[in-house]
């Protein structure tokens, strides 16, 4: 039973990748969701705005990516109020591997599966991208990381070869999106489409919503 279950639950397959540039942080994300083999969903939004200063970009199982998302956009409001400042980056990027932590540690027939990465800018203009795996293990990334995505060795393998530190905002994005473009090509949870989202001092900005439809005559 338990089995079956974990294998018809709605997951977003999925290709994730943050890129650190020189002069911002670029986030990408393919469009599936998938149940099993199935894809379910093609439009899905993978990448999504925390607040004004943090993005966020999670692969797994949905619901938990969900409800992690509400979760983390409640408490950094929380923290707010509470302390009359915003939160840094880093801060923020704990609180959720914190909850990640506390969550998959929780007895379940479903375990808690949810990785994310996280960017976002400072109050004093400065730009940083966290990595937080299913177990709430926090990584500052300095280069590129893609998390445990489904597409993350396709990703990874082009990264290794075309990027370097000092990448501009604008190669980012083109790099980011032939990321998405590869390990949609090759693995089976991925594809149907891009966002792609920047993040520099001057905010947070979607730049690319690219959905790749079937033609059929």
């Amino acid at each position: 039973m338990d089995e079956e279950l974990k294998k018809n639950i709605l997951k977003t397959g999925t290709s994730i990748v943050g890129i650190v540039c020189k002069d911002g942080i670029v986030l990408a994300a393919d469009k599936k969701t998938t149940v099993g083999d199935i894809a379910i969903y093609k439009n899905t939004k993978k990448i999504v705005k925390i607040n004004s200063y943090l993005v966020f970009s999670g692969t797994g199982v949905a619901s938990d990516i969900e409800m992690l998302r509400k979760l983390v956009r409640a408490e950094l409001r929380l923290k707010e109020l509470r302390s009359k400042q915003r939160p840094t980056i880093k801060e923020s990027a704990n609180l959720i591997g914190t909850i990640a932590y506390n969550n998959i540690r929780q007895m379940s027939m479903l375990p808690f599966i949810a990785g994310t990465l996280v960017a976002g800018y400072n109050e004093d203009g400065s730009f940083e991208l966290y990595s937080i795996e299913p177990a709430g293990t926090v990584t500052k990334i300095k280069d590129y990381d893609a998390n445990l995505s489904s597409g993350m060795p396709f990703i990874l393998g082009l990264l290794e070869k075309d990027y370097n530190e000092n990448i501009t905002i604008k190669q980012g994005i083109n790099l980011a999106m032939d990321c998405i473009k590869s390990s949609s090509r090759r693995d089976t949870g991925s594809g149907c489409g891009i966002d792609v989202f920047t993040v520099t001092s001057q905010g947070i900005s979607q730049v690319v919503n690219q959905e790749i439809k079937s033609t059929y005559v």
